[in-house]
């Protein structure tokens, strides 16, 4: 929904925003309700976290649609994401690092077993650091050396400090999925399986490139949708710093992330019960 890009001067969700929210609660329901499900599972990540209106809002979707939305922290999101990622490449992959740039923040997770020993959120998601940093498009130096100033300043958290020694390091999102093709993988044509990677020399290349090409343009390009193109070059910018920050020179993409650890984790909890 890209909500990250509906947060107002002072935090706060926008009106629009909210109305936004409250709709697609009301379509997600009656959606679920004709295909006759027993369950709605409803969840929101960043952006509504961390609006400083967000009581008001979820109470606001409660009243309206009767759906209750789960907040998700960043370290739930960081070890939903990391699980789903795990079930995806399986137990033979060892020793997992994962990445994930969403809308307003950035996953990192780090693990040998389904749940990660490390689950890290940052405030570095794309929506968010396009609306705060790139108002040219396309945008100059005088905007993005602070932005990727501010980026390597938030991957100095302490938690990533020694983080290695890991068999496959993956990625999901749109976000990487866009670079990645930018950077010659497989097209969504060829299917869920096709193996994709993005290297941080490939990565490089791309964001040279389309740092110098207006959203518009971007949004032409084959793997980048419309609605997201003017953030791609935001998400590339994190992409790029957080591989150099730790060490990573090539992942590997994965279709699984936040939604499907979700699912999993709740089919875990009915299995067991």
């Amino acid at each position: 929904m890209r909500l990250a890009e509906q947060l107002g001067e002072a935090g706060e969700l926008t009106i629009a925003g909210a109305d936004a929210l409250v709709k697609a609660c009301e379509q997600a329901k009656t959606a679920a309700e004709q295909q006759g499900a027993e369950e709605l599972m409803a969840f929101a990540t960043s952006a509504v976290r961390d609006a400083t209106n967000s009581a008001q809002v979820l109470r606001r979707v409660h009243e309206e649609t009767g759906v209750e939305l789960r907040v998700l922290s960043g370290e739930d999101e960081a070890r939903m994401t990391f699980l789903a990622v795990r079930r995806w490449f399986g137990w033979s992959a060892g020793r997992l690092l994962v990445l994930d740039i969403g809308g307003g923040s950035l996953e990192i997770a780090a693990g040998i077993d389904e749940e990660p020993t490390v689950a890290v959120s940052l405030p570095l998601g794309a929506g968010r650091l396009s609306r705060r940093w790139l108002k040219a498009d396309p945008p100059g130096a005088a905007e993005l050396i602070p932005l990727q100033s501010y980026v390597d300043e938030q991957l100095m958290h302490r938690e990533l400090d020694g983080l290695r020694g890991w068999e496959i390091a993956a990625a999901t999102s749109k976000t990487f999925r866009s670079l990645a093709r930018l950077a010659g993988a497989a097209p969504s044509g060829d299917g869920l399986w096709a193996p994709r990677v993005l290297t941080l020399q490939g990565l490089h290349q791309v964001r040279n490139f389309i740092q110098r090409i207006p959203s518009a343009g971007l949004a032409e390009l084959d793997g980048v949708s419309a609605s997201r193109a003017h953030q791609l070059l935001a998400g590339a910018v994190v992409a790029e710093a957080a591989m150099r920050r730790l060490g990573i020179d090539e992942l590997r993409i994965c279709p699984w992330a936040l939604r499907e650890g979700v699912i999993l984790t709740r089919l875990d909890q009915l299995s067991a019960g």
